[in-house]
């Protein structure tokens, strides 16, 4: 990658040499000028595009109004329009995916190599019957979570995505009963990844259905990720009259699904949710997107330099 990026800066500066016009002699002695740092057209390109996401904190009620988050000062709240733009033009997922937006970390860029986020998603398919959560097996799950995976590699090779395994838990499902939340971390492998990815997994049982918040990046920050996670849970939650305690049996539906699905990742997968994930799990793509979008910028200025 970063011999890709050395060589658009140096196509750059041999562009830039060949476009400007011959300056007229001065006989005056001058003082030699400060030697300007390059700047590297991949970052310009990083910080001109963070600079048109607009960034919220505080109290959020995501669109619908079915949940507020109350978002503290380590995180950044993106409403989906923004969303969608980092998530398709940045980091090189498909268009279309409907979000509830996303959580980014404050102490990072989500375009640096070490950024990550959050994508928010709600699945109105019932009410989900937590009955079933203290008999679940998990380690059988698993087992079956990781032949279910390689049975869809070769559908995910055939769209364009890398296949994909299940190592293990990274943390074990956990259902917090009170609060009707649910939580777990999987480790992934994908070829030719220099390290394993971390898929951590938060799901709020609501009257209606369900909603996701998901985060994926390198196994070297669970510790990171797993305390933010923590975090967004305690600052998340459904509104009076879609939380779990609101279902009405006479009216509300309930879900052909319970916790074991959704930890099997079932209902994710029937979303088309999976195609995110390993879009994000490919977030180095965005520097190879970002230098193209600072080569066509620049490249473009000169050829209108030269027109006028």
């Amino acid at each position: 990658m970063k011999k890709l990026l050395l060589t658009v800066c140096l196509c750059l500066l041999a562009v830039t040499a060949a476009a400007e016009p011959p300056k007229k002699s001065d006989a005056r002695p001058k003082k030699p000028a400060a030697k300007a740092e390059p700047v590297d057209p991949a970052e310009a390109a990083a910080a001109e595009f963070e600079s048109q996401l607009e960034y919220q904190r505080g109290r959020i009620e995501l669109p619908g109004g079915i949940a507020t988050l109350n978002v503290p000062e380590s995180f950044r709240y993106l409403k989906p329009e923004h969303a969608e733009r980092l998530l398709v033009e940045a980091w090189g997922n498909p268009p279309g995916t409907k979000t509830l937006g996303m959580l980014v970390p404050s102490n990072v860029s989500p375009l640096a190599e070490e950024g990550w986020g959050v994508v928010i998603v709600y699945e109105e398919d019932g009410h989900v019957d937590d009955s079933d959560a203290g008999s679940v097996d998990y380690d059988e799950l698993l087992t079956q979570m990781k032949k279910d995976t390689a049975e869809r590699n070769k559908e995910r090779e055939q769209q364009g995505y890398p296949s994909i395994s299940v190592v293990g838990w990274a943390r074990p499902p956990h259902y917090e009963q009170a609060g009707h939340k649910l939580y777990w971390a999987r480790e992934l492998s994908v070829p030719g990844a220099p390290e394993h990815t971390l898929n951590y997994d938060i799901r709020l049982l609501g009257r209606k259905g369900v909603i996701s918040f998901n985060a994926v990046s390198g196994m070297t920050k669970l510790g990171e990720v797993e305390g933010a996670m923590k975090e967004v849970m305690s600052f998340a939650d459904f509104n009076p009259g879609h939380r779990y305690a609101d279902f009405d049996s006479k009216v509300d539906n309930v879900a052909a699904y319970g916790i074991g699905a959704l930890v099997a990742g079932k209902v994710a997968a029937k979303a088309g949710f999976f195609k995110v994930l390993l879009g994000i799990i490919l977030a180095g793509k965005k520097f190879v997107v970002i230098a193209v979008i600072a080569v066509g910028a620049l490249i473009a200025k000169l050829i209108k330099g030269r027109s006028e």
